[in-house]
């Protein structure tokens, strides 16, 4: 006979067919909107030979893309929650080509930063709601499919490093960001037509948390599903949010340091033309570690995302934070090899991707499936915060060195790991305490029984017999 906690675990042929279609669908479009952040680096010292503009002038392009991608995350997501994933997939798709195009025509830094904001804009309509739309087809397991989703992101840019510099070189910068802008574009639009979200009846169906696992740690931390679902200005109202607001700025910040300025570090580290062998393969370093950063940056993400659905979240957030600032300070140390310099770089990477699935379903497990879009969404706003870092840390290394940015970098992570487990992990456990039922439906159900009707072994024996 089939147990309570397999019948909420189980789910019909046709509705797991569905659920996975649609994630697999939202990781395309990440892969196609991935360029738009970690392609960027490759563009970076072209504009800057060619127009003589300043390092810290172009990366405050960058800022602006980071920016206008995230902090309107929670409108595309309340357009989202409100009317579907549809539309607001296919405008991003169409801003998406819009701002590489307008990139490709910049001569001056006024339109550059217009087509970065244009593409961020798009950018955030599909990161939104594709990681909206994964928490919300996947409750029962938000942390892997958040992962997944946002290694689209994170590896998407992998299989376009070579092709993207090969092309720079070749036929200019320009012609590159209007080939990859539009060629991008399209596939989103096409892809964003086929993009649905789950209706209530359909989440009703849907696997929740298996009532196994009620004794873990992780268990004890799921949310109870008569526990209110707050909209996302209700959201911001609650200590929790802010605090994981902070640990996501300080976590964010030091990976965009490196983001943006990788190639520019391997210059002046001197590695970035040195060819390194791992393998069987030889490549320059620099475009080495931009390939292994990418593929490693899409592993971490749904890798940890399954190990927190196991171990919790906070657990998960204080090894990889605190991984992440040991892997930034040995950069630092030991970047000017070239091989290290690819190891390390990946590590980093490694270490850093992660905080793409482990915030969105560390919201939707506190903050319930409901408005998972827009409340990712407003959590989502602290990479844009993050990113007005970014130009500082371009002065800082040209005013200092990469090695205080990189202490820096590596300070935040230690505090955003130490916050992890020392703040938001007891203060999660008692908002979430509030809601908690005061038992299991079936134990109360038998000590209801056992309240009502005496032991089996005390009734009559004729009336057991009927």
């Amino acid at each position: 006979m089939e147990t309570h906690a397999e019948s909420l675990g189980r789910v019909d042929s046709g509705l797991a067919l569905r659920r996975w279609i649609q994630l697999i669908l939202g990781v395309v479009c990440m892969v196609m909107i991935a360029n738009l952040q970690y392609g960027w680096t490759l563009f970076v010292q072209p504009m800057a030979s060619k127009h003589h503009w300043t390092l810290p002038a172009i990366q405050g392009a960058f800022s602006l893309f980071v920016l206008t991608e995230t902090w309107l995350v929670p409108v595309e997501g309340y357009l989202v929650d409100r009317i579907g994933p549809r539309v607001v997939t296919v405008l991003g798709g169409l801003l998406v080509a819009a701002g590489w195009s307008i990139n490709s025509a910049a001569d001056s830094l006024p339109l550059l930063y217009l087509g970065q904001a244009v593409g961020g804009i798009g950018a955030g309509a599909v990161y939104g709601t594709c990681v909206g739309n994964a928490l919300k087809w996947f409750p029962d397991r938000r942390g892997l499919a958040a992962g997944i989703t946002a290694a689209g992101f994170g590896a998407g840019s992998a299989a376009t490093i070579i092709p993207i510099s090969s092309m720079i070189e070749s036929s200019g910068y320009e012609s590159t960001f209007l080939l990859f802008g539009i060629g991008q574009g399209i596939v989103v639009i096409v892809l964003g037509c086929l993009l649905r979200q789950p209706d209530e009846t359909t989440a009703r169906a849907l696997p929740k948390p298996r009532l196994a696992k009620q004794r873990t740690a992780v268990a004890k931390l799921q949310r109870p599903p008569t526990a209110p679902q707050p909209k996302w200005y209700q959201m911001i109202q609650t200590p929790v949010f802010w605090v994981m607001y902070v640990m996501f700025v300080l976590m964010a910040a030091g990976g965009l340091f490196v983001t943006a300025n990788l190639k520019p570090i391997a210059a002046d580290y001197g590695v970035a033309k040195v060819p390194v062998t791992l393998l069987g393969w030889t490549m320059p370093a620099l475009t080495f570690a931009l390939t292994i950063d990418r593929l490693l940056n899409g592993v971490t993400r749904p890798f940890f995302g399954w190990v927190s659905d196991r171990i919790g979240r906070e657990n998960t957030m204080f090894i990889a934070f605190f991984a992440e600032a040991i892997g930034i300070l040995a950069l630092s140390q030991l970047g000017a090899d070239p091989v290290l310099f690819v190891l390390l770089s990946g590590m980093v990477f490694f270490a850093w991707g992660e905080i793409y699935s482990l915030f969105p379903s560390t919201c939707a497990d506190t903050y319930g499936w409901k408005y998972a879009s827009s409340n990712a969404g407003a959590l989502y706003t602290a990479k844009g915060t993050a990113a007005l870092l970014v130009p500082f840390a371009t002065m800082l290394a040209a005013s200092a060195s990469w090695h205080t940015v990189f202490l820096v970098g590596a300070a935040m992570n230690l505090a955003a790991a130490i916050l992890a487990l020392a703040v938001l992990k007891p203060m999660r456990k008692r908002m979430l305490a509030k809601f908690a039922p005061k038992a299991d439906d079936a134990a109360r159900d038998a000590a209801r029984d056992a309240a009502i009707l005496p032991p089996l072994a005390d009734l009559p024996k004729a009336v057991v017999s009927k």
